[in-house]
This record gives C-alpha cells, structure tokens and sequence, in this order.
C-alpha cells in the first residue's frame, strides 16, 4: 500500500547506505532490489517531508512504488547504481506514461498551469498495472537515457548569495553555471522572486509581472534579498552534453526529469520558454578541461560567480581536488565566487562534510542521517589563492523552503579546501 500523503517514509531506510547495502545469505540481485528499495524511500523522505503541501504526494508515491513493487524495483535494480537508478526510472515512468494519455496512470499527472490531480487512492493499482505492461518499454527508456533535474527553482538559494557579492564589491556580475544541463538558471534575472517569512509578510526580488515565478516557505531568520537581481554582464553555461530545448524529445525528457507537481512542472515550462527564446552561450565539455577558457571570456570589470547546484556532489574526491586546484589557478587572474547548493557529501546517511570543505551547523549531519538530503548554500570566494567561505543555509531539493543562518561562521585559508577549525 503506498503513502497516501508524502513523508510516511520515514528515517530507517536512511539507517543504511544504498550502495553498501547487503542482507545475509541475498543473492546479488536481491542486494542491488534493496539497495534501490532504500534510495528510492530516502528520496522520497527528502522531497516529500510531513510538512510538504498535499501536491508533493504524487512524487512520494511514485518512488514508493519503485521500492515496493517487484516489477519496478527489478527494472531499477538492471541500472547502474552511478546512474541514480530510482529517479531514473521515476523519469521514465512519468515520461512514458505521458505518452500514454489514454492509460489510467496518465489521469495523476500534472499539467504545465494546471491543478495536482487528487490522491484518489488508485494510484497503486494503476501503476502496478502500467508497469507490468510498458516493462520492456521502461527499461528501454532508462538504458538510453541519464537522469538530469533542471530544477529553476533552485535560484531561489543562489539569489540572496549574488546580492550579497553584489553589495560588496559595488560590480555587474558574470555567471559560469556548471553542469548548466538546459541552461534555466543562466537567465535567473528574467525572473520574480518570493520569500514567504513565517509572520505572514514576504520578500520579493525581480519583475513581478514576469513569467517564471518562484518562491519558498523561509526557515529562521530571513536572507537579504535584494530587490533586483545585480545586473549581468556575462553568462555561459558548461556541460558535457547541453540540452536543446527546441529539440521535443529532449524537451520532453527533462520535463520528465522534473518532480511531478504541479507548481514544479509549470515553472519549468516557462522557464524553458524564456530559454528558448533568449539563448545564452554553452561550452561543451568537462568543467575540468574548459573552465579556465570559459572564466577568460568574461567581462574583466564583472565580478565572476560559479554556480553549482547539485553538480558537485556528484563528483568523486579526486576529480573535487582537482577541482580545488583550478580554482587555486582561477583565483591567480581574477577574484572567483564559487556559489554551491549541493547535498554533504559523500552523498548518503554518512556524510561528513560540505563539496567546499565548510563546517555545518551542529545537527545537520544528523538531520541529513535521519531525515533526508538538503542542500547546503555555501559561498566561498578566492583570490590569489586564499579562500574565504561561509555556509548561509540549507534548503529543500527543489526549493520548497530555505532555511538561513543568522550568523554564519567565516572560515580562511590559503589554498585548497577550507577546513573548519
């Protein structure tokens, strides 16, 4: 039976790492089912918490099925565990079944402007049904594809960070998004912001009459929020594979990738359309290879900013050291802002630490053990090799809230990875 409001997957599946997990005497395809089992439950605790609105229970629902029933969790457990298996197929099932209108699972998912369908109580059965029947076609979906989330939403944590660099330094900025995939954040002046304060009262940012409208519940205290974004000189994103949005298949690939409510599905939809009518540069290849090109080409009397959201948490620790030594090389040129919004790392119930080497408040690593990854904002500027850096926050996978720190702890150090003291 599947959670019929989000977050009933509660923390005990996040007692255990997914990709250590092993049962005694489990063969080794039982191993890979319930690994996948408990990093489609994790997912689900993260993005769908008790607190979530009713409109995140199709997400809940969706990977909760990928870890309950066999005919799922056995396609997820045929992919490769670096490929994030159960978003993976929870982007092929939202993607074949909108190809399926007429199927009965098609009635639960949510349109570009519209209302989330209902919790009816007939999502189970309609799922098990259509999985039994498209499973060739799922595992097809999945081999051919990588999951990749271009969630807009996620500016939201990085425009507080680009005001403060703003105020500063008194400089037009200029943006090198990494892992830029379909390059939404790269255009983050097009939109409005709103930030809900617990009072009741809200901070905006942008033009109100614009397109693309994000906003979040805020935790604690508030961020300063600028009343615009700080103009931009320059924007160019990185990726090994960009995606062109005027390519339908590719479109309709990553508005699969996008959670399944209904205020996420239509963001993305307009802010794929501000994307495709207005374009910005994109650099294909590893950020470790074309970074220092790409950082030349910016205007000299912009202050650069590096934006990575969910981009580095995926990488290992020596491609992070590398990484570390660029910027170290960067930094020679020009002062760098490095802008992050990654999970601690390494991803999973055992993190330790942030992609930036920043020390977190006292409990965050436990709230990530018990309770589900979050994204931690952190800010961390070089110049001639020395590193000044600060976690601000922490905010939800798809900015639903954002939680800021009222004074967060400056930590200095000349050259690699700042460590707390």
């Amino acid at each position: 039976m599947l959670a019929r409001r989000p977050g009933r997957v509660k923390t005990a599946v996040m007692d255990a790492d997914p990709a250590a997990t092993t049962v005694a005497g489990a063969s080794g395809a039982e191993e890979r089912e319930r690994a996948v089992a408990d990093q489609a439950l994790a997912v689900a605790a993260a993005w769908s918490p008790p607190d979530a609105p009713p409109s995140w229970w199709l997400t809940a629902a969706i990977l909760t099925a990928i870890a309950r029933d066999d005919v799922l969790r056995a396609v997820a457990a045929g992919i490769p565990a670096d490929r994030v298996p159960a978003l993976l197929l929870s982007a092929a099932l939202v993607r074949l079944a909108g190809q399926r209108p007429d199927d009965p699972v098609a009635r639960y998912l949510p349109r570009p402007g519209g209302e989330q369908p209902p919790d009816d109580g007939g999502f189970p059965a309609a799922v098990a049904a259509f999985a039994r029947a498209e499973r060739d076609e799922l595992a097809r979906l999945c081999a051919g594809h990588r999951y990749q989330m271009n969630e807009v939403a996620r500016c939201l944590d990085v425009v507080p960070v680009l005001g403060r660099i703003a105020a500063r330094d008194g400089r037009p900025l200029a943006l090198v998004d990494l892992g830029t995939g379909a390059g939404l954040a790269l255009h983050l002046d097009r939109y409005a912001y709103r930030y809900r304060l617990a009072d009741g009262t809200s901070l905006t940012c942008g033009d109100p009459g614009a397109t693309v409208r994000l906003e979040c519940a805020v935790r604690g205290v508030a961020p300063v929020v600028p009343d615009r974004v700080p103009p931009i000189l320059g924007r160019v994103g990185i990726d090994v594979e960009p995606h062109d949005l005027a390519d339908p298949q590719t479109y309709g690939w990553l508005a699969a990738c996008v959670p399944p409510e209904a205020t996420a599905v239509t963001r993305f939809a307009a802010a794929a359309a501000i994307t495709r009518s207005e374009g910005a540069r994109a650099v294909r290849g590893d950020v470790l290879d074309v970074l220092l090109d790409a950082v030349a080409g910016m205007p000299e009397e912009a202050t650069v900013c590096l934006l990575d959201t969910y981009v580095h948490v995926f990488l290992p620790p020596d491609r992070l050291a590398r990484f570390d030594a660029l910027l170290d090389h960067l930094s020679r040129r020009r002062q760098i802002e490095w802008i992050s919004v990654d999970p601690l790392v390494p991803l999973g119930p055992d993190a330790t630490t942030t992609v930036q080497g920043l020390d977190v408040p006292a409990g965050w690593l436990e709230d990530n053990r018990a309770g589900g990854v979050f994204g931690v904002v952190g800010h961390v500027s070089v110049r001639d090799g020395v590193r000044t850096g600060q976690v601000l926050g922490r905010s939800h996978p798809s900015a639903a809230w954002l939680e800021w720190l009222d004074r967060p702890a400056e930590r200095t150090r000349p050259g690699g990875r700042i460590r707390g003291t």
